[in-house]
């Protein structure tokens, strides 16, 4: 499993930086940047499921 982001979609509300700031940053722009797309076990892939959840204009998933 792996985050993906569409920056073209992202607003730049910066709730996925709050939430995981080891997992996304924000690109000079202001959109959501990917800094490690790995998802490596259950715990966080639960925890990432939360950080998506949270994305406003849904631009942050969790691929297979």
């Amino acid at each position: 499993m792996r985050i993906t982001a569409d920056t073209h979609r992202c607003l730049g509300a910066g709730q996925c930086v709050l939430s995981a700031p080891d997992r996304f940053d924000q690109s000079d722009e202001g959109t959501v940047l990917v800094l490690d797309s790995r998802v490596d076990d259950a715990a966080q892939e639960t925890r990432l499921r939360d950080v998506v959840a949270l994305c406003p204009s849904q631009a942050i998933a969790l691929e297979v």
